[in-house]
Formats: C-alpha cells, sequence, structure tokens
C-alpha cells in the first residue's frame, strides 16, 4: 500500500495505528498549515533510505486548533519525531515537555523528538542558516554586518538569535513593528556586550522599513537576508524598493520558489551575489535528522533529491 503525500489531523487522532502499517512504517513528518508545498519528505526519505533505517517521513496537515491535540497523540502513533512549519512553531515551543537552549531562545520549535512518552523540542532554523551563508558565501555569520528583515516572529527570530550567538559584527532588525524589534534587540544586546570591541549597544539595533533608515543601513551592510514571506508569490511587492541594494551586498532570501524571487531578481540585476532558501532547507533538515539519529546525515544525498524534487 502506497504511502499517502499527505496526512490530516483527523487520521492521527482517530487511527493512530494507521502509521505503523505501511511498509516502512511511517514515524516521522512534517506537520504545517499549508503543507502540501513542503519538500522535506522527499529529501528525508532518501535519507532514511540510504541510512538504511526503516522509517518513512510523511507530510501532516494540522490546523491550528488541532495542534496540541496531534502533538500530544506522536508517541501513541509510534512516531520518533517531527518537523514543524507555519503555523505552529511558537505552539510547539509551549507544547513540547522540554526544550533545549536556543529553542528557548528563539522561541519556536521546528524539531521535536519522542522519547517515550515525552516530547523534546529543538531549533535548527538559525543553525541551518549559518551553515548555508557559509556555503553560499564562504564566509561565516560572525564576519558580517547583518540586515535582517522580519525579525518579529517565527524564522525572523531564530535568525536574528544565530546572529547573536555568534556575535556578528553588527545586526539591524527591520520589523513592520517597531516595538517588536526593538524588544528583540533589548533582549540580543548581551550577546554583543561580552565582545570588547563592542562598546555600545549598537551593535544590535532596531528600524522600520522605513525608506531612509532602510537605505541607510543597507549602504554599510554586508548582507541583507530576508525571513519575511513575501517573495512566495511572483505577484508580491518588493521586498525592499531596488534602489536600496547595490553590487556589494549578499542577499540571502529565504524564501524558495520555482523561478527565484524578486528580492533575487534586483539583487542580480545590480551585480549582488544572492542565494534562496534551499540551503537553509536542506541544512535545517540533516541538522534534524542528526538529533534524531545521533549520526551524521547524508549530505549529498539529501541535496541530490532536494533538487531533483
Amino acid at each position: 500500500m502506497a504511502i499517502p503525500d499527505i496526512f490530516s489531523a483527523e487520521d492521527l487522532l482517530t487511527t493512530p495505528a494507521l502509521f505503523a502499517s505501511f511498509e516502512p512504517p511511517v514515524r516521522l513528518a512534517v506537520i504545517g498549515d499549508p503543507i502540501a508545498h513542503s519538500r522535506s519528505p522527499a529529501f528525508q526519505n532518501a535519507a532514511l533510505d540510504a541510512c538504511g533505517i526503516r522509517a518513512a517521513y510523511t507530510r501532516l496537515h494540522v490546523p491550528p486548533s488541532r495542534f496540541t491535540e496531534v502533538l500530544r497523540a506522536l508517541p501513541r502513533a509510534g512516531f520518533l519525531g517531527a518537523n514543524v512549519t507555519i503555523p505552529h512553531k511558537a505552539s510547539a515551543l509551549v507544547g513540547v515537555d522540554v526544550a533545549d537552549a536556543y529553542a528557548r531562545a528563539s522561541g519556536s520549535v521546528n524539531t521535536i523528538v519522542v522519547s517515550g512518552d515525552k516530547l523534546h523540542g529543538f531549533n535548527t532554523d538559525g543553525p541551518g542558516i549559518s551553515r548555508a551563508i557559509r556555503e553560499e558565501f564562504s564566509c561565516d555569520l560572525r564576519d558580517l554586518r547583518v540586515v535582517l528583515l522580519g525579525a518579529g516572529g517565527g524564522a525572523g527570530r531564530a535568525i536574528a538569535v544565530q546572529c547573536a550567538m555568534e556575535k556578528c559584527a553588527r545586526l539591524v532588525l527591520v520589523n513592520r513593528t517597531l516595538e517588536k524589534a526593538q524588544l528583540l534587540a533589548t533582549e540580543l544586546a548581551p550577546y554583543f556586550l561580552s565582545e570588547p570591541t563592542s562598546g555600545s549597544l549598537d551593535r544590535v539595533c532596531a528600524i522600520t522599513f522605513e525608506d531612509g533608515d532602510l537605505r541607510r543601513e543597507l549602504e554599510n551592510a554586508d548582507i541583507l537576508i530576508n525571513a519575511t514571506s513575501l517573495g512566495m508569490n511572483r505577484s508580491d511587492g518588493p521586498v525592499v524598493p531596488a534602489s536600496h541594494l547595490h553590487s556589494n551586498l549578499l542577499v540571502y532570501d529565504t524564501v524558495y520558489t520555482r523561478g527565484g524571487s524578486r528580492l533575487l531578481d534586483d539583487a542580480a540585476a545590480v551585480g549582488a551575489r544572492g542565494a534562496n532558501g534551499l540551503g537553509m532547507l536542506l541544512h535545517q533538515g540533516a541538522l534534524a535528522f542528526e538529533i534524531w539519529f545521533n549520526r551524521p546525515a547524508p549530505l549529498a544525498v539529501m541535496r541530490q533529491a532536494l533538487l531533483a524534487h
């Protein structure tokens, strides 16, 4: 019997034994709403097969109203773990029994390990983008002046925490709601104060998308990271005005869409180097695999499967 591309919350809650009836049994999933677009099953199943692990990875479509129930039902259905995506990452932090320090600092969980009837939460968003940036641009976050768009929550907050933990040269948090970004800047300031060259809290600051402020910050930045959802549709407006971009800027768009994104098109037009979120997705997934199985992930196999998909 073929494993469906997508299971529902009802499948898990009403017939938990269903997942063990397949060969190999379904033991892992990505949980989200929507979820049909997720590419995670392609490369996670390739990794499981390459490592001879008798388990399958699937998609679980779960609306917010059923998320907590589904989370608590994972042990009963025989799951080893799960990934969590939009819009459930913050709820997952509340729903797990134990969360590691990075997940708590980032305010969200995207990887869950089932241990008996307990759920352990982790977040691989920040480490994933750190690895992706090193791979794409041959540099480390710690050496870069970063402008981060969409720092108010979700993946944006996790990336901001990663930048702070690596003590990047400068971190500018950009959010439509200034108060959220200012609060996060205050939380992250202590990471920079331990550095002998920090001098002041100006190593991390918060601004809105207001034209003048953003232009000035981008003029003095090394990398622009887009953690907003703008660009998922080609009809979306520009993430930032194209006139703000320059050839010395690195541009990382966490959005990954077939045919590229408007931000990356604008970056290429001015001679800036850019990359999309596939690398972040790949490394997030590889880190999750390592958390689940305590062994190195077959990265080359996962990359090949992701690109083929």
